[in-house]
C-alpha cells in the first residue's frame, strides 16, 4: 500500500481527518481538486464571514450618529473590500498548507476516483491506501428556471464578488442561512434587498420564536421578507429581472439587478466510483449508510461531512473528520453530539438541541423559559434591543433540551448550552451559576430562571 489512509477532500472535515490521523501515526494524503480549503475556506464559511464583517462596520458608521458619534456616511471602496476578502482566505488556506506540510501529510493534486477497492486514481495517477475517508463536500442547488449564469443570476459563490458593483436591487431566493447572512451582507452595502421563502419561516429549521425575532430585525433594517411564497417564473425585461411570485401577502412580481439562488446545498457523491465497490449514493448525493464511526457499507471506506448526513455545518464535518480519523487508527472513536447552528446575521441567531415543536413530538412535558434582549443591561449599553434567549427543558427531570438565541454574538454564547446538553445540565444548574454583569450571558441564565418563575430582570409566569 502507498498510504494507510487517503482522505477525499481538504475541506474542514477533510483536513481534520488527515491531520489527527498522521498525529495518530499514520501514512496520509489528502486529495484536492481545487483549493486547499474546500468551499468553506475559499468561497464558503470564512470569506462570508469577512463580508459579514464588513457590513456590520458600515452599519456602525451609520449608527453611531444615534449615541453622539458623528462619522458622516461610510465611503465604500469594493477593490479594498475584496483585497481584505482575499487576505482572510490566503491566510487560511494557507494555514491548512502548512498544517499538511508539518504532519508529513501528502497533498495530492486532482480529482479522485475510485477504481478498486483500495485504489484511486487521482489526476491520472494511482494510489493505493488501507482507508479511505471520503470528504467531498458539497454545491449549491438549482433552481428550475433560474439557472445561475453569473450575471443576473447567482449563486453563494457569485455573491462573494463584490469588488465590481453592488446591485441596486437583489432579490434573494431562499430564506435559510446563506441568503440571509447575504441579505445582511448586501443591504448593509446598500442594495434594495427582497427575501423570498417558499416556507412560513425564515430559518426554516430553528425555534420558530427565534425565527420571528430575527425577521423583525432584518425588516426593521430595510430587508423586505416574504414567506409562505415561492418563485413561480422570470423574465429579463429592461427594468431588469422580472420574478413571479405565488404567496399570500405577497406582490405578484418583483424586479431585481440581480437574483441570488440561495436554496441550499447538494451532496458531492455521485462521480467518486463509491457504487463500483459497493458503497450505495442516494439519488440527492448523500452516502446512504454512515454508522457511528463514519463508516460506511465498505468498512474500510468512511464519509464525513456534507456527503454523509445533514446537516450540511462544516464544524460537524470536523468532528466526524477527528472520529473517522481516530476509528481508522485503531482507537475507540464514535459520534455522538449535538450540532450548535449558526446564521451569523446582525443579529446572530443560534440553536442546539430540540426547538420546542421537536420537544413536545418527542413525547417531552416542556418547561419553556424566555428572556428578551430589552430587558439586558449589556444589551442596552450596546446600543441594541433586539433579541432573546429560550430554553427547553423536560418538566420532569428539568434536563435542558434545547437553547436558542438570537443576539449579538449568539455563536459564541451558544456554546455554553451545547456543553450545558453535553454534560446533562439542568435548567436549575443554569440558574444556579453565576455569569458576570453586565453581560449577554446573563441572559441564558435569566431563560433559566424564567422557566421556574424566578426571573428577576422580567415579570414571571404564575404556577
Amino acid at each position: 500500500m502507498d498510504f494507510d489512509l487517503i482522505v477525499i477532500g481538504s475541506g474542514p472535515g477533510g483536513y481534520h481527518a488527515a491531520i489527527r490521523a498522521a498525529q495518530l501515526g499514520l501514512k496520509v494524503a489528502c486529495a484536492e481538486k481545487g483549493d486547499v480549503g474546500g468551499v468553506c475556506l475559499n468561497v464558503g464559511c470564512i470569506p462570508t464571514k469577512a463580508l459579514l464583517h464588513v457590513a456590520a462596520e458600515v452599519r456602525n458608521g451609520r449608527e453611531a450618529e444615534r449615541i453622539g458619534v458623528r462619522f458622516g456616511e461610510p465611503q465604500l471602496d469594493l477593490a479594498q473590500v475584496e483585497a481584505f476578502k482575499a487576505g482572510v482566505v490566503k491566510k487560511m488556506t494557507s494555514g491548512v498548507t502548512q498544517l499538511f506540510k508539518g504532519n508529513k501529510v501528502e497533498l495530492l493534486k486532482g480529482e479522485a476516483r475510485f477504481v478498486g477497492e483500495n485504489e484511486v486514481e487521482v489526476g491520472g495517477e494511482r494510489h493505493r491506501a488501507k482507508r479511505f475517508i471520503v470528504a467531498t463536500g458539497s454545491r449549491p442547488a438549482s433552481v428550475p428556471g433560474f439557472e445561475v449564469d453569473g450575471e443576473r443570476f447567482i449563486d453563494s459563490t457569485g455573491a462573494l464578488q463584490v469588488g465590481r458593483e453592488v446591485p441596486g436591487r437583489l432579490l434573494v431566493i431562499g430564506g435559510g442561512a446563506i441568503g440571509l447572512e447575504f441579505a445582511d451582507v448586501y443591504a448593509a452595502l446598500g442594495s434594495e434587498v427582497t427575501v423570498v421563502e417558499m416556507l412560513p419561516n425564515i430559518a426554516p429549521t430553528a425555534d420558530p420564536d427565534a425565527s420571528k425575532e430575527l425577521r423583525k430585525a432584518l425588516e426593521k433594517r430595510g430587508i423586505e421578507v416574504h414567506t409562505g411564497t415561492k418563485v413561480a417564473g422570470q423574465k429579463t425585461t429592461k427594468k431588469g429581472v422580472e420574478v413571479a411570485l405565488e404567496g399570500e401577502g405577497a406582490p405578484a412580481t418583483v424586479v431585481a439587478d440581480k437574483v441570488l439562488v440561495a436554496v441550499g446545498r447538494r451532496p458531492n457523491g455521485h462521480g467518486l466510483g463509491l457504487e463500483e465497490i459497493g458503497v450505495e449514493v442516494d439519488e440527492r448525493g448523500f452516502v446512504k449508510v454512515v454508522n457511528e464511526h463514519m463508516q460506511t457499507t465498505r468498512e474500510h471506506v468512511y464519509a464525513i461531512g456534507d456527503v454523509a448526513r445533514p446537516p450540511l455545518l462544516a464544524h460537524k464535518a470536523m468532528k466526524e473528520g477527528l472520529v473517522a480519523a481516530e476509528h481508522a487508527a485503531g482507537r475507540p472513536a464514535a459520534y455522538d453530539t449535538v450540532v450548535p447552528s449558526v446564521i451569523y446575521t446582525t443579529p446572530e441567531l443560534a440553536s442546539v438541541g430540540m426547538t420546542e415543536e421537536e420537544a413536545k413530538a418527542a413525547g417531552f412535558e416542556v418547561r419553556v423559559g424566555r428572556f428578551p434582549l430589552t430587558a439586558s443591561g449589556r444589551a442596552a449599553s450596546l446600543g441594541t434591543d433586539e433579541g432573546l434567549v429560550k430554553v427547553i427543558g423536560d418538566a420532569k427531570t428539568d434536563l435542558l433540551l434545547g437553547c436558542h438565541i438570537v443576539a449579538p454574538s449568539a455563536g459564541d454564547l451558544i456554546a455554553e448550552a451545547a456543553l450545558a446538553i453535553e454534560m446533562g445540565a439542568t435548567l436549575e444548574d443554569l440558574a444556579l451559576t453565576q455569569h458576570p454583569h453586565p453581560t449577554l450571558s446573563e441572559a441564558i441564565m435569566e431563560a433559566a430562571e424564567h422557566a421556574h418563575g424566578r426571573a428577576i430582570h422580567i415579570a414571571n409566569r404564575r404556577r
